[in-house]
């Protein structure tokens, strides 16, 4: 889901005033890492936006990328991702939305669902606490890693005598 100019500004406007109302400083670091996970369609990893916020800012260091983060995430101007093999991702997309996620290579993309908005929560879940949202990840085979393993496939019957 690509989102436009307009709506990527309120995000940033609404990080903006959560952070002041936190009593949070709102450090060119922090609006950087907010950004660019705003703008980053892959959900990034915390290795992903250290890398591109470093590209703009050399002196950022790891430590700040990940405390950001976690900050963000603390505040619920994100959201943290089911870990994808060796590593947490981050959306900052808090529109109702579900996620397909390739477990062999991790790729994640957003998608919209009449169907699993519609679907009723179960009662047993209100037992364990209150519920805030709602995403159902759906974890499959991405088709450029279904097209690596045909493509495997094919050239190990080639080679067969």
């Amino acid at each position: 889901m690509k989102f436009s100019r307009i709506e990527n500004q309120r995000r940033l406007k609404h990080f903006e005033e959560t952070c002041r109302k936190a009593g949070f400083k709102l450090t060119h670091q922090r609006r950087e890492i907010f950004r660019e996970v705003v703008k980053n369609r892959e959900h990034p990893d915390a290795e992903a936006v250290y890398r591109a916020v470093r590209r703009r800012i050399p002196s950022v260091s790891r430590d700040t990328v990940y405390r950001t983060l976690w900050m963000l995430t603390d505040l619920e101007l994100i959201n943290v991702l089911g870990a994808s093999k060796d590593r947490v991702r981050f959306d900052a997309n808090l529109d109702p939305h579900h996620h397909f996620v390739c477990s062999k290579c991790g790729f994640t993309r957003d998608f919209q669902s009449p169907e699993l908005d519609d679907l009723p929560i179960p009662v047993s879940i209100k037992d364990l606490g209150s519920i805030r949202n709602v995403q159902v990840e759906v974890r499959g085979v991405c088709v450029s890693c279904e097209a690596r393993k045909r493509s495997f496939k094919n050239t190990i019957q080639k080679e067969k005598p």
